[in-house]
């Protein structure tokens, strides 16, 4: 087990010892503002292609409370402070001078940071050097917008977030007849220098949308100025960041299902999605389980896939054995409801569900198999509106407790719960 998940698991004992005390002066903003770049483009909702950036993070709603507001994305985050940030390369892409974007959220608009010259390219950096035409997006995360709140746990909620950003740019490729392809196997270390990172910001991972040329990248002339608001460190984030940046043995994945959904109500879904509160204890249907199960299955397109255990305790499906399931097999019958609440921190989320999901690995490629995880639970997001279903993502859970109840010896990566 990577040593960063062993320290920070949580028990009964530990949420009880060690609170964890929001200090409101400090909060951070969860946007990054280029004041500095060379063109500025507004997202035009008429526009294909503007559209298709939108999806994949853009601001669906915003709530305001006295003293403080807060914005929501269509893709989802923990405690609403989105660490993720979206940059891409356009090369060749109809509308786009051909440079290094960032998108800016805040103002739904694409900032033009670099102009690239005919052998330039972020493909320099990745172990396939060859130019992409067509968009390479790059996720980071600014971790402490998280670890204000979530402390030295969140670098796992940062992995999660930047799981849910590749399913958002995989339903909006779809929406658009593409295919992304997530690539973790590039220089990260190199990247975050030529953006200016230091140690406020790290890229996780890329993803192509795009084909290959016979043209290879050679250089990438790009020094950008770190423009991160001063912030509290956390060194064993830092540390667990670097850790984790070596990969073995990855497997690639170059199987592609498209959806089958209806894209009209499926983009209707991308911008209704919400993370559910609470659930009223309704029964779904088999059918709905069974849809549920298969858009889960379905394989991501991936240059280090990872495997990622679906387990799930079926509390309510009519026709479904109650009970812990695995991979579409009964291990243990019974009503294990409250067990399940209790597991997720003794919320009712857990056992109030129709179908409460439990997402492991035990894989030694710690952030691809975190971000695959997050991954898997856009999906479960989608699919469960899509449905009429409500879905919220539970990150917080007792780790030792619930890979004793499940029987594993692997790592616990994300729980999610499903119902109306």
């Amino acid at each position: 087990m990577f040593w960063y998940h062993a320290q920070t698991k949580h028990s009964w004992e530990s949420v009880r010892s060690r609170p964890n005390y929001l200090e409101w002066e400090k909060q951070p903003v969860p946007f990054k503002i280029y004041n500095d770049f060379l063109s500025m483009t507004k997202l035009d909702d008429a526009n294909p292609l503007h559209r298709f950036i939108y999806r994949i993070g853009g601001i669906t709603a915003k709530k305001v409370y006295p003293g403080m507001e807060y914005y929501l994305r269509t893709i989802p985050s923990a405690g609403a402070l989105y660490p993720v940030e979206f940059y891409f390369q356009a090369r060749e892409v109809e509308g786009f001078e051909d440079g290094i974007y960032h998108f800016d959220v805040r103002n739904s608009a694409v900032k033009l940071l670099h102009r690239l010259g005919v052998e330039e390219g972020v493909e320099v950096y990745f172990e396939d050097t060859r130019q992409i035409r067509g968009f390479l997006f790059l996720l980071s995360t600014v971790c402490y917008r998280s670890s204000w709140k979530y402390k030295k746990r969140a670098f796992r909620y940062c992995l999660l977030d930047c799981g849910h950003a590749h399913g958002t740019l995989e339903a909006s490729a779809w929406l658009n007849d593409y295919a992304a392809t997530i690539r973790y196997r590039f220089d990260k270390e190199a990247l975050n220098e030529a953006f200016g990172f230091g140690e406020r910001e790290f890229f996780l991972s890329a993803a192509v949308v795009g084909a290959p040329t016979q043209t290879r990248s050679s250089y990438l002339d790009l020094k950008l100025p770190d423009i991160n608001p001063p912030y509290e460190r956390e060194p064993v984030i830092e540390k667990a960041y670097h850790d984790s940046l070596q990969l073995q043995g990855c497997r690639v994945q170059n199987r592609y299902e498209p959806f089958t959904f209806d894209k009209a109500r499926f983009e209707e879904v991308i911008y209704q999605r919400r993370s559910i509160r609470e659930f009223h204890g309704e029964t779904i249907s088999a059918s709905m389980l069974k849809a549920i199960l298969e858009h889960l299955r379905r394989p991501i397109l991936s240059d280090c896939d990872e495997k990622v255990s679906i387990y799930y305790v079926v509390n309510r499906v009519e026709g479904v054995k109650q009970g812990l399931w695995l991979e579409g097999k009964l291990l243990r019958e019974g009503d294990f409801s409250q067990k399940a609440g209790y597991l997720c921190l003794e919320q009712r989320l857990g056992s109030e569900s129709a179908v409460t999901f439990f997402l492991t690995t035990d894989s030694a490629n710690y952030q691809a198999a975190y971000q695959k995880a997050g991954h898997i639970g856009h999906r479960l997001y989608l699919v469960s509106e899509y449905l009429g279903l409500g879905c919220s993502g539970i990150g917080a859970y007792y780790d030792d407790e619930t890979a004793a109840f499940l029987q594993t010896d692997e790592m616990i990566l994300y729980a999610l719960a499903v119902g109306r």
